[in-house]
C-alpha cells in the first residue's frame, strides 16, 4: 500500500525548459544552440547539481571552454530562476494528496542556491514532510545512493513510496530501490497518472477522484 509520494520537481512540479525560454525571448537559433550545449548540457552543470562547484566557478570552467563570454554565461545563470514557474495544475494536487492521509516528499537534482530562492519564493512546499536535494547530499539521481539517503533520513518503506520523474532512467533507479515509480511523459497529465497509480496499489481502499 503506498503511503508516501516522493516528487521530483523539474517538469514534474515546476516547468523548467530553457530551449522554450530561449526561443520566446527571441535568441538567434545559433546561439541558443550554444547555449544549451555549454551551459545546460555541461559537465559543469551536472557539477553544480551535485554540488561538487560553486555557480562561480561552474560560470568560469564554462568560459575556458566555451565561445560564449563570460559575462554572457552570468547572464543565463541569472536567468535560471524566470526560466522556472509553478506548474499550477500539479502543485494544486498536494493538498489533496495530504488530505487523503499520504505523505508527500521531493527528491530532485538542484544546486543550492537556487534551491533556496524557490524555496523560499513557492507556497507549495509547506505542504511536503520533508525532502533532498542532490547538491545537499554531493548525489544526484539516477545515483542508487540518493534513494537510499531519502528512505533512511524519513524512515520509509520503499515498497510503501510512489516515485515520480520525467526521466525514466531516474524512475527506474527508485525502481531498484523498492519503490513504485511514475514516469511522467505530459506534466499535465499527472493528477490522471497519480489516480491510476494509487488506485492499482490500494486494491481495496476506494481513493477518492483528483481533479
Amino acid at each position: 500500500m503506498i503511503k508516501n509520494i516522493v516528487f521530483d520537481l523539474g517538469n514534474v512540479l515546476l516547468s523548467f525548459k530553457p530551449s522554450e525560454f530561449l526561443e520566446k525571448k527571441n535568441y538567434p537559433e545559433n546561439i541558443k544552440a550554444t547555449i544549451l550545449s555549454d551551459i545546460f548540457a555541461s559537465e559543469e552543470w551536472r557539477m553544480l547539481d551535485n554540488g561538487d562547484i560553486t555557480t562561480i566557478e561552474a560560470i568560469n570552467a564554462i568560459a575556458l571552454k566555451s565561445s560564449l563570454k563570460m559575462e554572457e554565461i552570468a547572464h543565463i545563470f541569472n536567468l535560471r530562476t524566470e526560466m522556472m514557474f509553478p506548474l499550477d495544475q500539479n502543485v494544486k494536487l498536494l493538498p489533496e494528496l495530504k488530505k487523503q492521509g499520504l505523505r508527500l516528499y521531493f527528491l530532485s537534482n538542484f544546486p543550492i542556491d537556487i534551491f533556496e530562492e524557490i524555496k523560499t519564493g513557492y507556497f507549495f512546499f509547506k505542504h511536503f514532510d520533508g525532502g533532498i536535494i542532490s547538491a545537499e547530499v554531493k548525489l544526484s539521481k539516477p545515483d542508487s545512493r540518493i534513494y537510499e539517503i531519502l528512505l533512511e533520513k524519513y524512515s520509509l518503506v520503499a515498497e510503501e513510496c510512489l516515485f515520480i520523474d520525467d526521466l525514466e532512467i531516474n524512475v527506474k533507479a527508485a525502481e531498484v530501490a523498492g519503490m513504485k515509480g511514475l514516469v511522467l511523459f505530459d506534466s499535465q497529465a499527472l493528477s490522471k497518472e497519480i489516480e491510476s497509480a494509487l488506485n492499482c496499489s490500494f486494491q481495496t481502499a476506494k481513493i477518492k477522484p483528483i481533479r
